[in-house]
C-alpha cells in the first residue's frame, strides 16, 4: 500500500463534509484582522512621519530609504522569533501565545504613536515583530479546528480579514493623523495631539487589538489538548541544559534515540531536529519559493504603475493606483471565499497550487505588453482591459497560500508538532520576504536606468516564477498522511 493516501477519498468529497465550527472559526478570522489593520494603518502617514522626525535632514530622496528600513525591521524581528513562538504554542497552547502577540501589537502601536525619534520608531516596530508570532499560530489553530473534509473551505475564508484589514487600516491611519488640523472643533485645543499628531492614528488600531485580546481571553477555546505553563516549560528547558552539560549520554544510546523506526508519539511535540523530514523540507521549500515570487510581484506592481510611460511603466497617480489595488483586494477576497474550496475539491491541492504559481508567467509577460499598449494608444480602454486581465490572472496565485498551508499541516511528523512545523515554514517565508522586495526593486531600478536592459527585471521575475513552478512538482498529487 502506498505511503501517500488522499486527503479525501473521491467518493467522500461530496458525501461527507464536516460542518465548519463557525463559533471558533469566526473568532479566529476576527483575530487575523489585527495584523493587516495595524500594519496598513501607518502606511498613509509613514513618509510624512519620517520627514517630521528629521532623520532625512531635508533630503527628500532619502525618505523612501528610511521608510523601507522601518518596515524591514518588523519583518526581520518577526523572522527571528516566529519559529520559537510557534514551537512554544505546541507546549503551552495556542491561546496564550496569541494573547502575548496581541499584547505586543497593542503596546507597540501606542509606542509608535508616541515616538518622536527614528530610534523610537525602530524600537516599536521591532517590538511588534518580535512579540507577534500570531500569523503562523492562527493558521495552526485553523488546522486544529478543521479536518481534511472542510479545511479547504475554512482556508477559503482566510483572505477576508486581510482584505478587510487592508481597506480599514489605511482609512483609519489616513483619517486620524493630524487630528488637531483635520478636526479642529474636536481636537483643536489638544496640546498633546498637536505635539503627537500620529498618536490617534496609532491608538485606534491599538485599542482594536486590545478588544481582540478581550475576545480571545473570554471566548477563544484552546485547541492543543495537553499544555504546560510557560514557567514550567522554561524550568524544564533549563534543567535539560544543565543535565546535558554535566552528564552527557553515551554515544550508542544517542544514536539509537536519533534513529526513530516507529511512529512518533502524537501527544508530544518533537525537537526541531526531528522536524527535518523530507516531507517538511519539501513543503517548506515550496512555501518559501511561493512567498519569494509573490512578494516580489506585489512589490513590483505599484512601482510599475507609478513609473512614467517613457521609462517603462504606466504613469498613474497614487489615488488611481490605490483604487486599482483596492478593487483587486476585494475581487481577490471574494474569489477565494466563493471558489477556492470548489476548485480544490474538484481538482485537488497540487493542481490548484501548480496552476496558481504558473499564473505568474502570463502575469509577468503582461508588464511589457501593458507598457507597449500605453505608448501606442495612451491610457485608454485597451490599457485598462490589459491591466484588469493581468490582475485577474494573478488572483490564482493567492490560492497557493491555502494549498501550501495544507501541505505543511500534512507534512508535520505528528499533530503535536503542527505549530513548530508551521513556524518553520513561516520563518523561512519571512526571511525571503525581506530579500524579495529589495532584490526586485534593485532590478527594476537597473532596468529603468539602462534602456538596453529594460526587460532585465522581467527576466529576473520569470526566473523566480519558474523556480516556484519547478519546486511545486516535488509535491505529491495525493496529500501526505502521517504514519500515526
Amino acid at each position: 500500500m502506498s505511503h501517500q493516501t488522499p486527503l479525501l477519498q473521491p467518493e467522500e468529497q461530496h458525501k461527507i463534509k464536516t460542518p465548519l465550527p463557525w463559533r471558533q472559526l469566526s473568532i479566529i478570522l476576527f483575530l487575523q484582522l489585527t495584523e493587516p489593520v495595524t500594519a496598513q494603518a501607518i502606511a498613509p502617514f509613514a513618509p510624512q512621519l519620517i520627514r517630521d522626525v528629521g532623520v532625512t535632514h531635508g533630503d527628500e530622496s532619502r525618505v523612501g530609504y528610511f521608510v523601507g528600513i522601518m518596515y524591514s525591521v518588523f519583518y526581520v524581528a518577526q523572522a527571528l522569533t516566529t519559529l520559537q513562538w510557534n514551537r512554544i504554542s505546541d507546549h503551552i497552547g495556542r491561546k496564550p501565545v496569541i494573547l502575548i502577540g496581541l499584547s505586543g501589537i497593542s503596546a507597540s502601536m501606542f509606542l509608535f504613536g508616541l515616538s518622536k525619534t527614528f530610534g523610537g520608531l525602530i524600537l516599536s516596530r521591532a517590538l511588534c515583530g518580535a512579540l507577534n508570532g500570531n500569523s503562523g499560530v492562527i493558521k495552526s489553530m485553523m488546522i486544529d479546528v478543521t479536518d481534511s473534509s472542510n479545511m479547504a473551505q475554512a482556508f477559503g475564508f482566510l483572505p477576508l480579514p486581510w482584505m478587510t484589514g487592508n481597506m480599514l487600516g489605511p482609512l483609519i491611519g489616513g483619517s486620524l493623523s493630524h487630528p488637531a488640523d483635520r478636526f479642529p472643533r474636536l481636537f483643536g485645543q489638544s496640546t498633546f495631539l498637536k505635539t503627537h499628531p500620529y498618536f490617534l492614528a496609532c491608538a485606534g488600531p491599538a485599542l482594536f487589538t486590545a478588544l481582540a485580546w478581550l475576545v480571545t481571553y473570554m471566548l477563544l477555546q484552546e485547541t492543543v489538548p495537553t499544555t504546560t505553563s510557560l514557567w514550567s516549560l522554561i524550568r524544564n528547558r533549563c534543567r535539560t541544559i544543565l543535565t546535558f552539560e554535566h552528564t552527557k549520554p553515551p554515544q550508542l544510546d544517542r544514536s539509537n534515540s536519533d534513529t526513530v523506526q516507529g511512529p512518533p508519539d502524537d501527544s508530544k511535540p518533537l525537537p526541531l531536529s526531528a522536524l527535518m523530514t523530507p516531507h517538511v523540507l519539501i513543503a517548506t521549500l515550496t512555501y518559501a519559493t511561493l512567498a519569494l515570487f509573490d512578494i516580489a510581484l506585489r512589490s513590483l506592481i505599484p512601482v510599475f504603475y507609478a513609473t512614467p510611460v517613457n521609462m517603462g511603466g504606466l504613469g498613474l497617480d497614487p489615488p488611481r493606483i490605490g483604487n486599482i489595488l483596492a478593487v483587486f483586494g476585494i475581487a481577490n477576497g471574494l474569489f477565494q471565499v466563493f471558489f477556492f474550496a470548489r476548485l480544490h475539491d474538484r481538482f485537488g491541492t497540487k493542481v490548484v497550487f501548480t496552476c496558481g504559481v504558473a499564473s505568474g508567467v502570463p502575469t509577468i509577460i503582461a508588464f511589457p505588453i501593458i507598457n507597449t499598449l500605453s505608448r501606442t494608444y495612451g491610457i485608454g480602454a485597451t490599457v485598462w482591459f490589459a491591466v484588469g486581465l493581468q490582475l485577474t490572472i494573478s488572483i490564482a496565485l493567492n490560492m497557493c497560500y491555502s494549498c501550501g498551508a495544507m501541505y505543511i499541516a500534512a507534512a508535520s511528523p505528528n499533530r503535536a508538532s503542527l505549530g513548530a512545523t508551521n513556524g518553520l515554514a513561516q520563518t523561512v517565508a519571512a526571511f525571503v520576504r525581506i530579500i524579495g522586495p529589495a532584490s526586485v526593486m534593485s532590478m527594476f531600478s537597473f532596468s529603468v536606468r539602462d534602456p538596453s536592459h529594460a526587460w532585465a527585471v522581467y527576466y529576473f521575475m520569470m526566473v523566480l516564477a519558474l523556480l516556484a513552478i519547478s519546486v511545486s512538482f516535488l509535491l505529491p498529487r495525493q496529500m501526505w498522511k502521517r504514519s500515526n
